[in-house]
């Protein structure tokens, strides 16, 4: 008896261990986005975006770039950028973050955080298609411009990788109907080739407003263009 007692505890123990390890994982994924998705819906909810804005989504670099409007005024610009995302999360969300929008163009930048976690650059050109055709498939021929992954301090270990998966994206955008590919990695480099490091605010990784204003130059062509 006391081993069936044993065991039962065992296999509860197991169970809840198990619950457990699948909350994280949960956690670990697209879900742990829901929060700051609900803030964008309940922001939409209050003031309704009109159809036909020009759309910026992605990871941090386009979260925390939080006037972008200011820097491209001629356009109605709209940001939906959220946290340290990668296109994973951003295909999970595609249709509460993009869709909804009806936008005139769609910025995309993601890649930076998939390099980062360890995925190939195989891996990442899977998700960046998925995700192209998903778009195309709702929104028709709606321009998409995909933000090569940007050079940091913090990840210039990663130098490689970041170069293969740009020149891949790069690729692929000069063969697909209405999409391009706008280049900010070599704008942020010496004439060395190496990292310019004062455009990055303390933690290396995230850019200051002189790193926007390489942005605003390398994708203004890209804004402006019908």
């Amino acid at each position: 008896m006391r081993n069936n007692k044993l065991s039962l505890v065992f296999i509860i123990s197991f169970l809840l261990f198990g619950s457990l390890i699948q909350a994280v994982a949960q956690q670990q994924g697209p879900e742990r986005w829901e929060e700051t998705i609900q803030k964008f819906e309940a922001k939409d909810a209050e003031n309704p975006v009109e159809p036909g804005a020009v759309l910026f989504v992605g990871s941090s670099s386009i979260a925390m770039w939080k006037d972008v409007d200011t820097y491209f005024p001629e356009q109605r610009v709209l940001n939906r950028g959220f946290g340290g995302s990668d296109f994973e999360d951003l295909i999970y969300y595609t249709d509460r973050v993009i869709y909804p929008y009806q936008p005139s163009k769609i910025f995309i930048y993601e890649g930076d955080n998939d390099i980062a976690s360890g995925d190939s650059p195989g891996k990442i050109m899977k998700r960046a298609k998925k995700l192209r055709k998903m778009i195309r498939k709702e929104l028709g021929d709606t321009p998409v411009v995909f933000i090569s992954p940007k050079p940091s301090v913090a990840r210039w270990e990663l130098k490689n990788q970041y170069e293969e998966v740009n020149a891949m994206l790069k690729e692929y955008a000069e063969k697909e109907d209405n999409t391009e590919f706008a280049d900010v990695w070599t704008p942020a480099l010496d004439e060395n080739g190496k990292v310019v490091e004062h455009i990055f605010l303390e933690d290396n990784l995230h850019m200051n407003a002189e790193g926007y204003k390489i942005w605003q130059k390398a994708l203004a062509p890209y804004v402006k263009a019908p």
